[in-house]
C-alpha cells in the first residue's frame, strides 16, 4: 500500500474539506479511552494551539494519523489512530516511519509522552525502535546505529 505523508495545520484544515471529514471520521474510528474530549473538540483544540497531524495518506483519503506538538528539540507525538478498514495493514508503522523521516530531516527528535500511551502503542514504538528514556517519562525513537540494529 503506498502511503505518502500529508501534514494537516489550522490552514489546511480550513482550506479543504475532505481533509476534514477524513481526520474527523479517522478519530471517530478511535477507542472510546483513545480521546478524553470530543473528537471535534479534540481537532479544533489542537490545530488552535499551533500544532499540526501527521497523516498517513492513500488515494487521496487520509487513513491514519497522529497529533504532532513540535518544540526546539522534538516532536512529541499522541494520539495515533488509524481507519477502523484499514487497521492491520502497517499504516500506522508506515505513518510513523514517514514522520520519523520528516522530523530527521528538521533536525528534530521524536517523544512520545509515556503517561498517555496505551499498551498496544507502547508495543507498536518498540517494534518500531522506540524505548523509554530513563526518566521514564518519555519513549524516543532510537536511530539504527551505523551498518543497521538499534542502540
Amino acid at each position: 500500500m503506498p502511503v505518502t505523508l500529508h501534514f494537516v495545520d489550522k490552514r489546511v484544515w480550513a482550506s479543504d474539506e475532505q481533509v476534514q471529514h477524513d481526520l474527523q471520521r479517522i478519530y471517530a474510528d478511535a477507542p472510546a479511552a483513545r480521546l478524553a474530549v470530543p473528537v471535534d473538540a479534540f481537532l479544533r483544540e489542537h490545530l488552535e494551539a499551533g500544532h499540526f497531524f501527521g497523516c498517513a495518506r492513500f488515494n487521496d483519503r487520509l487513513l491514519g494519523a497522529v497529533a504532532v506538538c513540535a518544540d526546539e528539540q522534538a516532536w512529541w507525538l499522541s494520539e495515533m489512530c488509524v481507519r477502523k478498514a484499514t487497521r492491520r495493514r502497517g499504516v500506522g508503522s508506515r505513518l510513523l516511519a514517514l514522520v520519523s523521516d520528516a522530523a530527521r530531516a528538521e533536525g528534530r527528535e521524536l517523544r512520545a509522552p509515556s503517561s498517555q500511551l496505551p499498551v498496544v502503542d507502547q508495543v507498536l514504538l518498540t517494534r518500531l525502535g522506540y524505548r523509554p528514556h530513563a526518566s521514564g517519562d518519555y519513549y524516543e525513537l532510537i536511530p539504527p546505529l551505523q551498518g543497521g540494529g538499534n542502540q
